[in-house]
Order: C-alpha cells, then structure tokens, then sequence
C-alpha cells in the first residue's frame, strides 16, 4: 500500500468486470471515496464528467456487486494466510432507504405502530457480512458478503416458519457463509464467531460436516443430553447444566460506557468480575426438523463456556455469556481464550457504524436497489480499510508507516505537525503517524485522551488527503 491512490489498484487488482476501463473505473471511485468517505458522490468526485461517470458505472448492467466483492476476498485470503488463527465474524446489518420513495427494488424490512397509523414499513436492503479479523483484534477485510432486498413481505408470513427447510429460510445466510469461508480454511484455522441469531441446529450440524470450527453465543435453553445421544439418559436445559458445572476460575473485564438510546439505558463504566465454567454435552436436534427429513439427524458432541459476572452492581443487568464451540475446552486457559475471541465480535458491529454513521451510506440515491447494491459493495472495501486504519494502531504499532503512507504523504504529515523542514532519518512508526493524523482531525493527543476514535481519524485523513493533494499540483507546477 504505498500510495493512496494504488491502494485500490493493488487491492482489485484480480478483479474482471468484462472491461478493463470499468476495472479502472472500480479502482478510481475506491480512492475517490477513501479520500472523502463521508461525501456524497458528486461531492467525492472532481468534476461533473467524473460524477456522471460513477453513476454510469453503478448503473451499468455488466458490473456485478460479487465481482466487486469476490476481487476483495480473494486479496483478505492472502492477508490471511500470514496468520494460524484467523476469527471469521458474521453478522447482519439493515440499511434503510424508506425515505427514498423512489428508489426501486427495495424490500420490506419491519413494521411499527404509530401515534395515527397502524402500519409504518421501513424498506431497504440487508448486509449479511463476515470479517476476518486476526486475534489481535486487526481486521483483515471481507472473507464474504450477501446483500439483497427481501422478496416477501416479512410482517405477512402465513406458513409456520418451522415447517420451513433451512434451505428455504433467511437464515440458511449464516450456513451459506460458513460454507463461503472454509474454501479459505486449507492454511490458518479460521473460527466462526456469531452472535445469538446463528444459534440453530443447522449451523452447528453443517459446521461438524464441513469440519469447521465455530463459537456461538446461545439464544436457546434447549433440552440437551449431559452424555449420551439418549436424552432420557441425563437429560437437562443447558443453562442447568452448565450451572451445576464448577467454576474453574475468575477474571476480570472493563465494561464501556453505553450512552442511553431507543433500545438501551446509558451504562456508567466499570470493572466487572466474571466467573467461568466450562463443560462438554450433546446438542439434540429438534423435534420440528424430524418432518423435513427422511431420518432423524444425529446429536452433536459440543462444548459451552457459562460466563456471568460475579457481584454487579444493583440495579444493573449482570455480564452473561453462554459460548457454544465444537472445540475441545478442557482447561481454563481455553475457556478464557473462547471468551477473547467472543469479545472481538464486537468489530463487525464498529464496521457497519463506518458504513452507516460515518459514510452515511444510507443518505446515497441511485433510484434502484441494484445500483445501491453496487455503491455498497465498493464502500465495504474502503469502510473496511479505513477501519483498519483506525485499529493498525492499536494492533501493530511499530511497523513502518511505510505500509500505511507513501512517502510524500508521511512527510507532509511530519513537517506539518512537528512544524519543521528537517525530515527524520528513519521512518516514523504507524503508531505515531496515526496519533498525527487524528492530531489534524482535531484530537488533542493528551495523556489521559487514550487512542483517537474512528470520526476524528477521518477527519484528520481526509485533511491529510487535501494537504498531499496540494502538495502534488505545487510539484507539477514546478515541474512543468
């Protein structure tokens, strides 16, 4: 990555969308928007020829949002193989559009109750993604991506969703990015790690036949089997099971502050003490899945990790875990390092906050769902590089920004915030580089302000971009 505007180049380099003029189209709008990523796209492009050009592009039929993606994966493949444990994270964001009232091809995604009216739908697209994030906590990019627009109405379902096949459902996403992701898996070993909603027998049956590892947070206290397949045999719920476990030992986490919003009450920070059990039993299928197969499927041989906190204080909701793995966990130590991969599942909810809060992607009108689709695809890949950006930091702050920067750009940055033409003679580290830039973002760099946020970072980037830009005209100016 030496120079902002190659970054795009190297990344889509393997990408074939049928021209090479619309390969070079992709790789000049991913620059265009990492220099202004929370710019609508007339205002990211230079002119007016440039603008037309972009909507030309997301409008062209030959251009295929999975070529977009799959030329992104195919480069986080690579980066992965650097690694031996890589954690795969899904999850699944809604993008809504309802104010676009004409835009096309939206689908249904939920409905409220008003003061005056019963009925108040929101539409637009879904965003079912999995980050391959290393166990640092540095995210590595797309290893997949499904974006749609539901085809039935979701509030007027009439057949019983349990007599529904997997296949059928909207949920068989997670199984189909499951299976996206151990084409991956012939180097490092890749974990899945998903929130509540991928707590189905399906996932954890197609994980056993893909001999995939995965880690769920369990939604269900289902009837399990403490040994045996026979549940009659030492038959129990998992959260009674996991309970009667010992506790194998206690550590210590920071909760964060949450500030209160329409879905939750503001949360002071604190230390919270959370005791850990661990134990192994049998996944019973459920009944319903019996009448839609020919024979009934076998029970899973699973592991849970019950983590709650100790003493929390009155009145606040305790700190609760209970992690599903269909790896071994025999030894605290393992339980505990469940426990840090789980925790880093919160990255793919930061990154649908770069797309939404700080692209504002959902602010974008291209007047059909297809070509919202396209512009998605294309900001997923700069949101994803911006977010690491945010992150390398934290995660390997002695490399040389050599890997971040070009080397025009890291001087600009140095001589404008040390306020001096004597350049260093080695190469600043990323770490300092990224303090700079968030410095030009506004951040004050004080000792007690912690690591700069992701917004101040883009305002400090995109300033940098501005200085580098000028820096450039002026040299070919003189040059000229």
């Amino acid at each position: 990555m030496q120079q902002e505007s190659s970054w795009a180049t190297t990344e889509f380099e393997n990408v074939d969308l049928g021209d090479t003029r619309l390969n070079e189209r992709l790789a000049g709008l991913c620059s265009r928007f990492s220099d202004s990523p929370e710019s609508p796209i007339n205002q990211a492009c230079e002119d007016w020829a440039e603008t037309k050009a972009a909507y030309r592009f997301f409008g062209n039929t030959n251009v295929s949002a999975s070529a977009i993606t799959n030329a992104h994966v195919h480069k986080t493949a690579e980066r992965v193989a650097a690694h031996k444990t890589i954690l795969a994270i899904q999850d699944t964001s809604y993008f809504i559009y309802t104010s676009h009232l004409k835009t096309k091809g939206l689908g249904r995604l939920a409905s409220k109750k008003g003061k005056n009216v019963d009925d108040i739908p929101s539409t637009g697209l879904l965003m079912h993604a999995c980050l391959a994030v290393a166990t640092d906590g540095t995210p590595l990019g797309l290893l997949d991506q499904q974006i749609y627009s539901r085809t039935y109405d979701v509030c007027r379902r009439t057949e019983p969703h349990v007599s529904i096949p997997i296949e059928d459902k909207e949920s068989y996403r997670w199984l189909s990015s499951l299976r996206q992701v151990n084409l991956h898996a012939e180097g490092p070993r890749i974990v899945t790690v998903c929130d509540r909603e991928a707590d189905i027998y399906e996932f954890f049956e197609e994980s056993a036949g893909l001999k995939a590892p995965v880690l769920v947070r369990a939604r269900i206290d289902r009837t399990i089997s403490k040994g045996d397949a026979s549940i009659t045999s030492g038959g129990t719920t998992l959260w009674r099971h996991m309970a009667e476990q010992p506790i194998a030992g206690s550590i210590a986490i920071k909760v964060p502050l949450r500030r209160k919003s329409k879905q939750h009450q503001e949360r002071a920070p604190r230390t919270a003490l959370i005791s850990i059990r661990f134990g192994s039993f049998q996944l019973i299928p459920p009944r319903n899945l019996v009448y839609n197969r020919d024979k009934t499927p076998p029970p899973l041989p699973m592991f849970a990790v019950y983590a709650v906190e100790t003493n929390p204080p009155e009145g606040v909701e305790p700190v609760e875990w209970m992690l599903l793995t269909n790896l071994a966990v025999t030894t605290f130590d393992q339980a505990c390092e469940k426990i840090r991969w789980y925790s880093l599942r919160w990255r793919i909810e930061m990154y649908f906050k770069v797309l939404k809060s700080g692209f504002n992607v959902e602010m974008c009108r291209l007047e059909h769902a297809n070509r919202l689709i396209k512009y998605l695809a294309v900001m997923s890949v700069v949101a994803w590089r911006l977010f690491m950006i945010t992150l390398i930091a934290r995660a390997t702050p002695c490399t040389p920004c050599s890997e971040l920067l070009a080397d025009h750009e890291w001087k600009i940055l140095f001589m404008k915030i040390n306020k001096s033409h004597k350049l260093p003679e080695k190469v600043p580290t990323i770490g300092e580089v990224v303090i700079w830039i968030a410095r030009l973002g506004g951040f004050l760099a004080r000792k007690g302000d912690g690591m700069p946020g992701t917004i101040t970072l883009w305002r400090g980037w995109k300033r940098l971009m501005d200085l580098a830009e000028g820096w450039s005209l002026a040299s070919e100016r003189i040059c000229g």
